[in-house]
């Protein structure tokens, strides 16, 4: 068992703080994968991205990251990482900056991202909120407000592993890549 998980208080719920959350990525061997299912999350580290992508600032193709560079790394060393984000039309403008500020260039480093379009579709039995699954042994379940403010991470205890795993599958099922739906 990793370190960082011993010295987590195993109390139920077991909040996850940044330092704590952080290792959980420096640690997964093979595999994380990410659902996301809002429209919007507010994230006050983007305010200044959002507001020059609504004054028609454009980052350049050329864009590098931090996150980036941890995802080549990642995918360099023969981990996978990728995530589907399901969305309904109209797109938020939120989803419209992400999109365009993030995941264009994510996808460059080796980040698997592929969008659900569930517009007038029923919804395929995916769960209420948005998780993380490590290496298909653990899940952290991502805690947001309406609005997409963030509240917290939560490390599921004994979490049905076969249900998320099954959530990520259906998830994958009609999901397109990123680039063919969002060619930019």
């Amino acid at each position: 068992m990793p370190a960082f998980l011993l010295r987590l208080s195993w109390r139920l719920p077991v909040r996850l703080g940044n330092d704590v959350w952080q290792e959980f990525f420096d640690d997964f061997n093979a595999s994380v994968w990410r659902l996301e299912l809002h429209p919007v999350y507010t994230m006050p580290q983007e305010d200044t991205n959002l507001t020059r992508y609504r004054s028609g600032e454009r980052l350049p193709d050329d864009h590098w990251s931090p996150w980036m560079e941890r995802v080549k790394g990642y995918v360099d060393s023969g981990r996978s990482i990728g995530r589907v984000h399901v969305v309904r039309k109209p797109l938020s403008e939120y989803l419209r900056f992400e999109f365009d500020w993030y995941y264009r260039h994510h996808v460059k480093a080796g980040e698997d991202i592929r969008i659900l379009d569930l517009t007038g579709k029923p919804d395929p039995g995916l769960p209420d909120h948005d998780f993380w699954l490590f290496d298909e042994k653990r899940v952290v379940k991502m805690l947001y407000r309406p609005d997409g403010t963030q509240i917290g991470r939560e490390l599921v205890d004994s979490p049905d592993i076969e249900e998320y795993k099954r959530y990520r599958d259906i998830a994958l099922m009609d999901a397109v890549p990123f680039l063919e739906y969002w060619p930019g």
